[in-house]
């Protein structure tokens, strides 16, 4: 992912107000490693119910404000997969995320949901190691197998942000 300014992610939002934008409590950018990383995704350290992904489409950063459910506040945690990394092996920290549709849609009150690592590790997961399961008995397998996790992310995370954009 290209790195990003502060003022490119509050202008990137999609689906949030300009006040909502402007009050998102904003990760360390100086901190990351923009060269492993897919998208840009964060809890709201000053609202925890509160989350934002920016996701690159069309080599443009679309930010998506999202809002979940946790096990903290009632809701009840089950195993599952993430459907932008689609990681098999980490399932026990996967959370419900809705976001509100852009434009008159959102207004509305439509949204759209997914489920999601919790922490939005995905980029990290779809860079682990394969599992034998996974790579079979040729370890020239390992980049391939990385590659096309990497690709599948970038596609899912993106067509997740594409659903938001869309008029219901």
């Amino acid at each position: 992912m290209n790195p990003l300014t502060e003022k490119q992610i509050r202008a990137s939002f999609v689906n949030a107000s300009k006040r909502e934008a402007a009050q998102a409590a904003l990760p360390d950018l100086d901190s990351l490693d923009w060269d492993r990383l897919d998208y840009l995704g964060w809890r709201d350290r000053k609202a925890p119910l509160l989350a934002y992904a920016v996701v690159e489409v069309d080599g443009e950063p679309r930010g998506v404000l999202l809002r979940s459910t946790d096990a903290k506040t009632g809701g009840m945690r089950r195993r599952a997969v993430c459907a932008w990394c689609e990681d098999l092996v980490v399932t026990e920290d996967v959370s419900l995320y809705v976001a509100r549709r852009a434009g008159a849609s959102g207004r509305r009150g439509d949204t759209v949901g997914t489920l999601v690592c919790t922490h939005f590790r995905c980029s990290a997961n779809v860079r682990r190691t394969p599992t034998r399961t996974e790579m079979g008995d040729d370890p020239t397998m390992r980049d391939v197998i990385v590659e096309m996790r990497v690709d599948g992310l970038r596609e899912r995370s993106a067509k997740f942000v594409a659903e938001v954009l869309r008029e219901g």
